[in-house]
C-alpha cells in the first residue's frame, strides 16, 4: 500500500496514515514530532523498511488530519493510535515516537501495553509544563497573522545553527511542515503537553524500551532522557550527538540504533 489513507475516530476525527514496506515484516509505527507530518520519517523510510512495514500518521491537528478546535489530551491523542491499529487489524507493533511521538509512546506504553511490542521513545521528556509557558504559545500561535516567526523558533529547537547559517533543504522541507500545520491543530496539541506528567506513571512501562536524546537538544534535553530511561524497568539509553531532529540530523546512527535494538529484542 502507498499514498496517504484516512479513518475516522470515534470522535469523528479524520487522521491521515501511509503504509510502506513489505507485508511479511513486523510493524513498525512512527509518531511525529510536534508542528510537522508524517513526511519527517521520510528520509527513515528506505533504510527501515527494509526490516519493517512502516506506518506513518499525521497526529490530529497535522498534516492531512482534521484539526479540531479546543484542547486536545495525550489521551485522546494516544487513542487515536489504538483506534488506527483497531482499523488496519494490527494486535501488536513497535512503536517509534519523537518529541511529542515520544509523549504519546510513553502513554500507549502506560495505557495499552497489550498492543505495543517494543517501545523507541527519541527526543522526548515526561514533564514539561513547568519548563515552558504552554498557554502562552498557544494565545501566540491562535493570534499570530502568519507561521513564520512561529517556524523561526521551531528550527533554532530543531537543528544546530551550523545548518541553520547556509541554505538546506532539510531545513526547507521542514520549516514548510511548520507553515503549513493548522494554528489550532498546533494549539491544541499544545494544550495535551501543557496538562500531562508522567514522570511517575512511566515506572508502569514493562515493553522493552529504548531512550534517544540529543546531547544538544535545548527543549527535550538529555537529562529528559537520561530520566525516562532511569524509570522504565531495564530501559536502553543512547544519546547522539545533535539537537532535536535526529532521524534527520544522525540519519544513519539513528536508522542502525533502531533497527539493532528492534532486531535484537525481537
Amino acid at each position: 500500500m502507498s499514498g496517504d489513507q484516512h479513518f475516522t475516530t470515534g470522535d469523528g476525527c479524520r487522521i491521515a496514515y501511509r503504509i510502506d514496506g513489505p507485508d511479511n515484516r513486523p510493524v513498525l509505527v512512527l509518531s511525529n514530532s510536534i508542528a510537522t507530518n508524517l513526511h519527517m520519517w521520510d528520509r527513515s523510510v528506505p533504510a527501515l523498511s527494509r526490516s519493517f512495514r512502516l506506518l506513518r500518521y499525521d497526529t490530529r491537528g497535522h498534516g492531512r488530519s482534521d484539526a479540531p478546535a479546543g484542547a486536545y489530551s495525550l489521551d485522546r491523542l494516544g487513542r487515536d493510535v489504538v483506534e488506527l491499529l483497531d482499523v488496519l487489524k494490527i494486535e501488536r507493533a513497535h512503536f517509534l515516537g519523537l518529541s511529542l511521538g515520544g509523549f504519546i509512546g510513553q502513554w500507549l506504553g502506560i495505557f495499552a501495553p497489550e498492543r505495543i511490542h517494543h517501545l523507541i521513545l527519541s527526543n522526548t521528556s515526561s514533564y514539561l509544563a513547568s519548563e515552558l509557558s504552554f498557554d502562552e504559545q498557544i494565545r501566540t500561535v491562535l493570534a499570530a497573522p502568519d507561521m513564520n516567526g512561529i517556524a523561526d523558533g521551531f528550527m533554532r529547537n530543531w537543528f544546530p545553527a551550523t545548518m541553520l547559517a547556509e541554505p538546506s533543504e532539510v531545513v526547507d522541507e521542514f520549516r514548510n511542515m511548520v507553515l503549513t500545520t493548522p494554528p489550532r491543530g498546533l494549539a491544541g496539541c499544545y494544550a495535551a503537553l501543557r496538562d500531562v506528567d508522567l514522570r511517575r506513571a512511566i515506572s508502569l512501562i514493562a515493553a522493552p524500551t529504548l531512550v534517544i536524546g540529543g546531547e544538544s537538544d535545548t527543549v527535550t534535553r538529555a537529562s529528559h532522557s537520561e530520566e525516562i530511561a532511569a524509570t522504565i524497568v531495564n530501559a536502553k539509553l543512547v544519546l547522539l550527538p545533535g539537537v532535536h531532529i535526529l532521524n534527520v540530523e544522525q540519519e544513519d546512527r539513528f536508522n542502525s540504533e533502531v533497527t539493532s535494538f528492534l532486531q535484537f529484542a525481537s
